[in-house]
């Protein structure tokens, strides 16, 4: 389409386009955690890029960030890593090449930068994009992680050492007890619907719970789940893999103390 700009956001201008679909500063929490989180990371290398258009508006976006600041339980040094691409909001959006497009800036991005590829987190559950998009571009699986997740490389040097995924299975013995639920900044769905979580939890469901913020990407990548911003944990076992609603949760738990 015609009318179609990439933006780059900045710490100038981001509250002007918003994030992710939310748009109201004042009305939303998530947006402003997810201001403030791109301004601590946009001096180390974040960068957002936005499809706009004129008569459709905010319709689609990509994140990425230099692979040591990666918000997932990987080990990309040296590559420039994707937290997330989305394009869409209307279907007439979709389809158009337009997350190609994105790619393409984050590739031109990582090789002006000196980097050794680019590296991306994909599955096939929700919350995160698929690996068709990436194959077409010429990513390779390179690692995979329970339950359907895979960390894909588009190496610019072929002789640099893959990006892997670091073992999260040592990382749930800290949450052997109750239930625990981890989230990041990062992701601003990450903050919607945990209060209500919460409250069902302990009030009426009267399990001791114990809510996480991570601090920084050096906790996000020793989260027990490979989504890394978002985690819920039960007596040690990893019971959703990304943000849900609270009746999700709710549905979640009844079954495993039906089953207790």
């Amino acid at each position: 389409m015609a009318d179609i700009e990439i933006i780059d956001l900045t710490p100038e201008n981001i509250a002007d386009y918003g994030v992710c679909g939310y748009k109201d500063i004042k009305k939303h929490l998530e947006l402003r955690r997810k201001i403030d989180w791109f301004k601590e990371y946009y001096p180390k290398g974040l960068r957002i890029k936005v499809i706009i258009s004129k008569e459709g508006g905010y319709q689609g976006m990509l994140e990425y960030i230099p692979g040591k600041y990666a918000h997932r339980p990987v080990d990309a040094q040296g590559y420039m890593f994707i937290h997330c691409i989305f394009v869409g909001f209307k279907n007439e959006f979709k389809g158009k090449g337009h997350a190609s497009s994105l790619i393409e800036e984050c590739i031109k991005d990582a090789k002006e930068a000196n980097m050794q590829g680019v590296s991306v987190v994909t599955r096939k559950g929700s919350f995160m994009a698929k690996k068709d998009i990436f194959l077409k571009k010429g990513f390779a699986l390179v690692d995979k992680a329970k339950p359907d997740f895979e960390l894909l490389a588009l190496k610019f040097n072929q002789k640099a050492p893959d990006p892997k995924f670091k073992d999260m299975s040592l990382n749930t013995k800290k949450y052997a007890e109750g239930l625990t639920i981890i989230r990041s900044a990062q992701c601003p769905y990450s903050v919607k619907n945990v209060d209500a979580i919460l409250e069902t939890a302990r009030n009426k469901l009267k399990i001791e719970t114990n809510l996480i913020d991570l601090k920084d990407s050096n906790e996000t990548q020793y989260t027990p789940c490979a989504f890394g911003t978002f985690c819920i944990i039960y007596n040690g076992k990893v019971i959703s893999h990304h943000p849900i609603s609270n009746t999700r949760f709710e549905n979640i738990m009844k079954k495993i103390l039906k089953t207790k």
